[in-house]
């Protein structure tokens, strides 16, 4: 720690550190359609909130939980659960108002002593979830014991103002291009859907003249699923395609590498070894169960996942079965009570329309050039997320300095 950093306490550079409501205060029954976001862990994957896919209460019911709301410039810490997830609510955040939900806890600065972001990027360094956990216990649900007292007594190192704002921007340049790709991912993704439904589900794929196939008065027979095109059959998704267990790989194992690590909802990591060839299809089993995602280059799935394997069929139709799968809503067949969980064999029983190989070729050809381009941004993203975590403990600790003007 340089010279000009001092060692604080939590406590004096806080405005407040509070709870969010206690016992089933919020729960599915009081939900609205609109009103006051109720933040929850999967809003916190990254240093700035998540602004989307809130459930919502009513204002009078925040009103009533006054004491959990939180507003633009609070840190949110989950206590219970998936521990050590922290992140702030920028200042042009979508809503004024938020609530935090029973997991969470806050911390409001003193914005003459300390900078949000940085406080957040301070505790998603590998020397602050070291402290934040410290008070943690692992039997049962993971907890922090008496969260507020504890985060109120921790001390961080603490540059000066200007300074702390500087580190925040930096690691913000990097968070806000990581996001721009993620946003380019998502509306690439979304174009390939597009295409996916046109071909698959309003059977509008091009004929053998090149005319849209229902348009151009193709024909269509018959099936237990409805009408389908002459030609196409409907079976068993375990007829085409066997969803594989993934391999065991704790965190302290995922090296830095150039290997993505998949769970149950997409990466969590890398490694040095990959377990599978790419492209592939990795589902959720545990956790986030039933869902979909794709994997453009070799991967390691760990045991919270499964990974697909095709059967009887082209081994270049991953992206056609990829998208028949996401089609196919599988969340809705968890079936495990205590820990949500998917079955395989209940998978492998739903019926699913599956087209002709040349039909499922020719969408891969054209699909193909998106894909490769959301291939280019996930691995511009890896470099990029190397690069901040790899700054984050040098700018954290006074080792690289950043000029604060």
């Amino acid at each position: 720690m340089t010279s000009e950093w001092r060692e604080v306490r939590i406590q004096d550079l806080a405005e407040k550190v509070g709870m969010g409501p206690f016992g089933s205060s919020i729960k599915v029954s009081t939900f609205v359609d609109d009103g006051v976001p109720v933040i929850s862990g999967h809003h916190l994957k990254d240093v700035r909130l998540s602004d989307e896919n809130f459930n919502f209460i009513t204002e009078e019911h925040a009103e009533r939980l006054k004491n959990s709301n939180v507003y633009p410039g609070d840190v949110i810490f989950t206590h219970a659960g998936t521990i050590g997830q922290v992140a702030f609510i920028p200042e042009d955040a979508r809503y004024k108002r938020y609530v935090v939900s029973q997991r969470q806890f806050y911390l409001r600065c003193n914005r003459a002593a300390a900078d949000p972001a940085f406080i957040a990027y301070y505790f998603r360094s590998r020397e602050g979830r070291r402290k934040l956990l410290a008070n943690a216990n692992a039997t049962g649900v993971p907890s922090i014991a008496q969260p507020v007292s504890y985060l109120k007594s921790l001390k961080i190192p603490l540059p000066p103002l200007e300074e702390q704002r500087s580190i925040a921007a930096v690691l913000s340049v990097l968070d806000d291009k990581i996001e721009l790709n993620r946003a380019i991912i998502r509306n690439l993704e979304a174009m390939a859907e597009a295409l996916y439904r046109r071909w698959f589900v309003e059977y509008e794929f091009p004929d053998e003249e090149g005319r849209p196939y229902r348009s151009g008065e193709g024909l269509f027979t018959d099936s237990e699923l409805g009408p389908i095109p002459a030609g196409w059959t409907v079976r068993k998704l375990g007829d085409v395609l066997e969803l594989r267990y993934g391999k065991a790989l704790k965190e302290s194992e995922r090296v830095p590498g150039p290997v993505p690590v998949y769970g149950s909802n997409g990466p969590v990591g890398t490694h040095h070894e990959a377990l599978v060839r790419g492209p592939g299809i990795v589902v959720g089993r545990k956790g986030y169960p039933g869902t979909v995602k794709f994997a453009e280059q070799d991967f390691f799935p760990i045991d919270t996942a499964y990974y697909v394997a095709l059967k009887n069929t082209p081994p270049d139709a991953m992206i056609y079965y990829y998208h028949l799968l996401v089609s196919q809503n599988l969340r809705q067949l968890a079936s495990d009570s205590a820990v949500p969980g998917l079955n395989r064999n209940i998978v492998y029983m739903n019926r699913a329309v599956i087209a002709p190989d040349s039909v499922i070729a020719a969408f891969e050809a054209c699909v193909r050039p998106i894909r490769d381009l959301v291939a280019g941004k996930e691995q511009e993203n890896r470099k990029l997320v190397e690069l901040r975590d790899t700054l984050l403990p040098k700018l954290m600790s006074g080792e690289i300095r950043v000029p604060d003007e």
